[in-house]
């Protein structure tokens, strides 16, 4: 058995909880119980022996379940660095990949006040940008569970051109599968549906209801605050990719989902 089928690979607060919540609904596709099952980041892995040890650490997530399905994870720390990418193609090198992307500033935002709320950030928003090099000096092969690789990357994770030209480096286009984070909070009936297609699944009757799978909960701080600022001009490069690869504007939502979709 291989050890998964797919990986929903990145990026965090970009709307891969949401994706891999639509994609469990499927009656084709087993996804990993808790959605993260952290198997290529693990400190512990055997790169020795990376499928056989790869297989028997994804088997508890799934218990048992298969019997044809496709077998999926999401967890996004996986593109984050090159390591974790090739101890996954060592595994599995037919995996395909589905990368979600949002806006550089927005997701930074929003992982800052994921960790605030966790309790593991205690600076405030801007501090904690700018002393994100400085947490991470001899750190960036660092992969314990205390790392601040796993939670300081606050505009490191924003950098998309440099995560996915390690993907592509290692991976073919074919199995590659990029989405827009707005199009799947909009339209996710499409999105997934796409999803689907690209994963070599058969279209399944249209769905017109979606529970909301997005969270928030916070007040995201003015486009003048410090924080905002400095993000901005930390990640201008990263913000122009973004916007050419999907445009400015989001796509405005549906009153129904379109397009193919779970039952």
């Amino acid at each position: 058995m291989s050890t998964i089928d797919f990986m929903i690979g990145g990026v965090q607060k970009a709307g891969t909880t949401a994706l891999a919540n639509y994609l469990a609904e499927c009656p084709d596709i087993a996804m990993a119980k808790g959605k993260e099952a952290h198997v290529f980041d693990a400190a512990n892995f055997d790169d020795a022996a990376s499928r056989a040890w790869a297989e028997r650490a994804f088997e508890p997530f799934f218990d048992g379940q298969g019997g044809g399905r496709l077998r999926g994870d999401a967890t996004p720390i996986t593109i984050l660095h090159p390591r974790f990418i090739d101890r996954a193609v060592a595994c599995n090198a037919d995996l395909k990949w589905i990368v979600i992307l949002r806006d550089p500033v927005a997701r930074a935002i929003s992982h800052y006040e994921m960790e605030k709320r966790r309790g593991v950030e205690h600076r405030g928003m801007l501090a904690a940008f700018l002393l994100e090099g400085w947490r991470l000096r001899d750190h960036l092969d660092d992969f314990s569970l205390d790392s601040p690789l796993r939670w300081a990357t606050y505009a490191r994770r924003g950098q998309y051109g440099e995560q996915l030209g390690a993907l592509s480096a290692r991976v073919p286009d074919r199995q590659i599968h990029v989405v827009d984070s707005r199009r799947l909070r909009a339209d996710p009936a499409s999105v997934v549906g796409e999803v689907r297609a690209f994963l070599g699944l058969p279209a399944l009757p249209l769905r017109t209801e979606w529970r909301p799978h997005f969270e928030g909960g916070y007040v995201p701080p003015p486009a003048w605050s410090p924080a905002r600022l400095y993000l901005n001009w930390r990640l201008r490069a990263a913000r122009r990719d973004f916007h050419r690869r999907f445009g400015a504007v989001a796509p405005a939502p549906t009153m129904s989902g379109t397009g193919v979709s779970t039952p």
